[in-house]
């Protein structure tokens, strides 16, 4: 008897959850990005608070929820953004990475964050062992308004570049390439993530499609201009990259790939100077 009263409590419960999720997705799909950044700094600690438990981590700020948000435009990816962060897969997998693999939390170093991510920006600025620079030509929450072809700082200025989910939106994304290099001091390390097919062995990429429909038709979402394929790495290296195709999570073990909702076999291009 007490089961089935838990039951007749649960199941409204689950079906709220899931219709304010649907609103959540549909909200993602049809406000620009530079209002949900602003907007995320409202919504984040009620989605939080709305959705802890003890299932899934989100390893960048360590708390734990019964389930994460959907994703994506368009199609929705069920159960990867993380409410408190809002993190996705990559950069979980970043965090990792650069917590585990490299010595980025502790030696001191000059950073080049474009279009910096929010799960991110607020931990990396209070760093103080890093020199921390956020550029960017449209992000409301930059320290420059930079263009990525014509970047406002010095030959080899900075220790470590991230420039990630960027690229895809930029047609001449050789010009941007040179530009990140320039940038990058010698023996400096960047870390570049696009969205990737790998079952193309060369990037598709047509210049004639231009209305947001048929970009998002052709390429996922209607302000990219390519699917990066697998020769995305030997585009940085004839920029002069040395590029390491580090598939990290392939160091973790499955179930703690499902708790931190990554993706196995992504690639992290970490770039080298």
């Amino acid at each position: 008897m007490r089961k089935k009263s838990l039951e007749r409590i649960q199941l409204p419960l689950k079906i709220n959850i899931e219709i304010h999720l649907k609103i959540f997705s549909q909200i993602l799909n049809t406000i620009p990005r530079p209002y949900l950044i602003k907007l995320s700094y409202f919504v984040r600690p009620i989605l939080a608070s709305f959705l802890k438990g003890d299932k899934y981590t989100d390893p960048i700020d360590g708390r734990s929820f019964k389930k994460f948000l959907p994703y994506g435009y368009g199609e929705q990816r069920p159960n990867v953004l993380s409410p408190s962060t809002l993190s996705l897969e990559r950069h979980r997998l970043m965090w990792l990475y650069l917590q585990n693999k490299t010595d980025f939390f502790t030696a001191k170093k000059k950073v080049l964050h474009m279009a910096p991510e929010q799960c991110f920006l607020p931990i990396f600025k209070k760093m103080k062992n890093l020199d921390y620079t956020t550029a960017d030509l449209y992000s409301p929450i930059v320290d420059v308004k930079a263009d990525i072809l014509n970047l406002p700082f010095e030959d080899s200025s900075f220790d470590m570049v991230f420039c990630n989910h960027v690229l895809e939106h930029i047609e001449d994304d050789n010009k941007a390439m040179k530009e990140l290099y320039r940038v990058l001091k010698p023996k400096g390390m960047g870390i570049f993530q696009v969205p990737q097919d790998l079952s193309l062995e060369k990037t598709y990429e047509d210049f004639s499609i231009t209305s947001e429909e048929e970009r998002k038709k052709h390429f996922g979402q209607y302000d990219h201009v390519r699917i990066y394929g697998k020769d995305y790495f030997d585009r940085l290296r004839k920029v002069g990259f040395k590029v390491e195709e580090v598939d990290y999570s392939k160091t973790i073990s499955d179930k703690m790939v499902d708790k931190y909702r990554l993706t196995k076999g992504e690639i992290l291009p970490v770039c080298l100077k």
